[in-house]
């Protein structure tokens, strides 16, 4: 998807790629399946060990060079080297390509890839020993008429120490656990804007229903064991959190925190939001 953006803009032209396939095979097998002369690129993959290949079809190759010299991206099947202007016009393509790849890497591996060189013949890019398996991801390609393939080959000695990340378990727990964290932040978000009450308590009592009947405007109730200047108690929702002296500030009547009595966190200000 991102390839397909970054050929489109740089071509000023429609570009379509998809997944053909992907497979298993050795290093000699592909480097066999493909023709020579064509273009291939070595690429570093720092700081996984190794080299990757991205080969691209010849037809493609040449859409893309008639593209950027104002042609209508039409790839001519020549049968030879890419001169060096044309190689310059390749290498500023894969430049922007493997800008891609780093940002399409970035939830396995944090990956700087970078062109190492560009080679022709299959034969002089041997990057590991031809015994040795590789994974080859291949791009159907179609660049305005013209179509045809790009090859992501990954030796599997470069991306062992990655190869537990690449399963479809890890990427299943990875969504989940991204859409959890979402989650988790959205509400904290919706929380901290909730009204949540306050109360100060000045004392606690008991009296009986004899009592509390014969309460009227006028009468006092006594607080046991509490001075007059003792602190109050503050509480968030029925969570006993402050004590706080009484006071003004200005024409208003406030409270004056003194202590903190309690912790407030997450999980009990998510169950006060819920009462509210």
């Amino acid at each position: 998807r991102l390839a397909i953006t970054t050929l489109s803009a740089n071509l000023r032209s429609i570009v379509q790629m998809r997944v053909y396939s992907v497979d298993q095979l050795s290093y000699e097998e592909f480097v066999r399946s493909i023709p020579s002369p064509t273009t291939m690129a070595i690429v570093h993959l720092d700081p996984l060990k190794g080299s990757a290949i991205i080969e691209i079809d010849p037809n493609i190759a040449f859409a893309i060079i008639d593209r950027s010299f104002g042609g209508g991206g039409i790839g001519k099947n020549y049968n030879r080297e890419l001169t060096d202007i044309e190689n310059s016009v390749i290498e500023s393509i894969l430049v922007n390509l493997l800008a891609n790849m780093r940002e399409a890497w970035g939830q396995v591996v944090s990956i700087r890839p970078r062109l190492h060189q560009l080679e022709t013949n299959p034969q002089f890019a041997q990057v590991v020993p031809p015994t040795e398996m590789a994974l080859l991801v291949t791009l159907e390609t179609r660049v305005n008429d013209t179509e045809g393939m790009i090859n992501l080959c990954l030796p599997y000695i470069t991306i062992e120490p990655i190869a537990s990340r690449l399963s479809a378990q890890h990427w299943y727990s990875l969504s989940r656990k991204n859409e959890y964290s979402e989650s988790m932040s959205s509400i904290r978000n919706e929380i901290k804007n909730v009204q949540v009450g306050m109360k100060a308590i000045i004392g606690n009592t008991e009296v009986n229903v004899r009592e509390v009947l014969k309460l009227k405007v006028g009468d006092y109730i006594q607080i046991p064991h509490a001075p007059a200047n003792a602190p109050i108690q503050l509480c968030v929702g029925d969570q006993p959190k402050f004590l706080a002296t009484p006071g003004r500030v200005g024409k208003r009547i406030a409270l004056h925190i003194v202590k903190q009595t309690g912790d407030i966190d997450d999980d009990v200000l998510g169950e006060l939001a819920i009462e509210e």
